[in-house]
């Protein structure tokens, strides 16, 4: 690794980790030999190819992980890409608990790497779940039914911002705390506004 191709913000990131340094030390090394570009976004290392993102490397209580921005498009020789959660529709993750499994996978990750590579130059996209093919919550149903406009206000919003809401309204699994998510948000559909605005 050639200190010219690292980004400042990710030495202070690796630096400042409470855990997983040595794992992301590694990492950072085997992306970066692959010809990315090291960039610091959403606060992670992340690393592009013409300014597209290909992989970020991210830590959690229980695991660090490489994350495959177009994940869902890898063949995934080896079975080892997970998707994090349901709702992921693109991303998948390679998750580590120690230094030596990356060690120990580094010519798989190199060539999980090249593949992600592949795909971002042969312009291949995800096809993401249309807003239409989203379960509305029951709840939130009947609060249209009695919220007079609520429905064509959240038919205005843009369809990341209806997704975003059906995601969250939907994750609750309790009817009460849909209701307190719907009731909470209310306001801010008739106001045209996304669940971060």
């Amino acid at each position: 690794m050639t200190t010219s191709n690292t980004n400042h913000k990710v030495d202070v990131f690796i630096s400042m980790a409470d855990k997983w340094q040595e794992e992301y030390e590694k990492l950072r090394a085997i992306v970066l030999d692959c010809g990315l570009t090291e960039e610091f976004k959403w606060m992670h290392p992340c690393y592009t190819l013409n300014n597209k993102n290909i992989v970020l490397i991210h830590g959690f209580k229980e695991y660090c992980a490489l994350l495959f921005h177009k994940g869902a498009l890898l063949l995934d020789a080896h079975g080892i890409l997970v998707q994090q959660t349901e709702n992921v529709q693109a991303a998948r993750q390679i998750r580590f608990r120690h230094v030596q499994e990356i060690v120990e996978m580094e010519a798989i990750l190199k060539a999980y790497i090249q593949e992600a590579i592949a795909v971002e130059k042969t312009g291949l996209e995800v096809n993401f779940k249309k807003t239409t093919e989203f379960a509305i919550p029951e709840e939130f149903q009947t609060k249209c039914d009695e919220i007079p406009g609520l429905q064509s206000a959240f038919e205005a919003l843009t369809p990341g911002r209806q997704r975003a809401y059906m995601l969250y309204f939907s994750a609750a699994k309790q009817s009460k705390t849909r209701v307190a998510r719907i009731e909470k948000y209310t306001q801010h559909i008739l106001e045209g506004k996304g669940l971060d605005d």
